[in-house]
């Protein structure tokens, strides 16, 4: 089918040319937006139906492509976002390497390590970028902290508590579907696991793991993981789809504690606030106010420009996706057989504890 509403070459921004495969609410709300601001020339954007195509396209003044392949041999696209469902990423992201486009692949990008692998060996061969969309690793407040931390303003860190719970949705949502590759620990439990690893050793061991499933849905609701490094660093990550809304992680250490009161998810204007406690006082900090998804896109481009600036995106990669799997093993293994619904233990990578 062909291309909609087509751009003429002449009205074309100059630079690096990206296109969106798939009209997800997270695509039309955060990264459009922030695609028009970042050094990328946003080409086209991509759906199954050519309507929704249009909707999504017209207000960014881009092409509306009906399809994801036809998006992928569209003239000027150099890279890709895919912020399909979690089951389609690896699909998606392999079919766009091989047509040479650069791949930014929304959170989680792949449940193996072995596909993780894969698409980063194929990257490297067709020299390509693969990256995982993690954007909230691009607000300043996480840079504030990690220098608080190398500064010495909680002495020697000894461990990290992450916690991402959400309120349930609608039952009949993506995250609720074991066979689109929803449930807790992919949704919202990536993020504290990504996050501990900013302040953890290399491949840390995974104690223990568990997660809830709830029957009626098929999926984990909520979970926990209790990681620990070589020095002895833990990382407690708890997560859930069904608890209030909370959003952080702090930083424990000899000397003090370091609090981040909205880690993950704040708005493009809030300033997000660091809570410093140390024996005497109290501190509280305001970051600056930042489009997180701004970040990851510069992040990204930064990346596609500079080749040597890759390796440690696609190391980043295969890191979360090998622990990510090494806690779902752990947990499903823990689990009483009963508890787990048939769909999402065949889903379950094979992993070592």
């Amino acid at each position: 089918m062909e291309a909609l509403t087509p751009v003429q070459e002449s009205d074309r921004k100059p630079g690096i040319g990206i296109g969106i495969i798939g009209c997800a609410d997270i695509a039309v709300r955060r990264a459009l937006p922030a695609i028009e601001k970042s050094p990328f020339r946003l080409v086209a954007v991509a759906s199954r139906s050519r309507e929704k195509a249009e909707g999504v396209a017209a207000p960014f003044g881009c092409e509306a492509v009906a399809g994801y392949d036809r998006l992928l041999e569209q003239p000027g696209v150099d890279a890709v976002y895919i912020p399909l469902p979690n089951s389609e990423h690896a699909e998606w992201a392999r079919r766009a390497l091989k047509a040479g486009k650069h791949v930014l692949i929304e959170k989680p990008a792949v449940s193996t390590e072995e596909t993780a692998r894969e698409l980063v060996a194929l990257a490297e061969e067709r020299g390509l970028l693969v990256m995982e969309n993690f954007a909230f690793l691009r607000h300043p407040q996480h840079d504030l902290a990690r220098s608080l931390l190398a500064d010495g303003s909680i002495g020697e860190l000894r461990s990290f508590n992450g916690v991402f719970g959400i309120p349930p949705t609608d039952p009949n949502g993506i995250k609720y579907q074991a066979e689109l590759g929803g449930g807790s620990l992919w949704e919202v439990g990536c993020y504290p696991v990504r996050a501990a690893q900013e302040y953890l050793g290399a491949a840390p061991t995974v104690l223990g793991a568990g997660l809830e499933f709830a029957p009626e849905l098929g999926v984990d609701v909520s979970g926990v993981a209790l990681l620990r490094d070589d020095a002895g660093v833990t990382a407690n990550c708890s997560f859930g789809l069904s608890h209030s809304y909370r959003s952080t992680y702090d930083l424990w250490g000899t000397e003090g504690r370091l609090t981040l009161e909205w880690a993950f998810t704040p708005s493009r204007d809030a300033r997000p606030v660091l809570v410093l406690e140390q024996r005497d006082r109290v501190t509280r900090i305001a970051a600056p106010a930042s489009d997180q998804f701004l970040g990851v896109f510069s992040a990204f481009h930064d990346a596609v420009v500079d080749p040597a600036a890759r390796a440690a995106h696609h190391q980043d990669l295969v890191r979360q996706a090998e622990l990510m799997a090494r806690i779902r093993a752990h947990a499903t293994a823990a689990a009483p057989a009963a508890a787990v619904p048939a769909a999402t233990a065949a889903a379950t990578p094979a992993a070592a504890l």
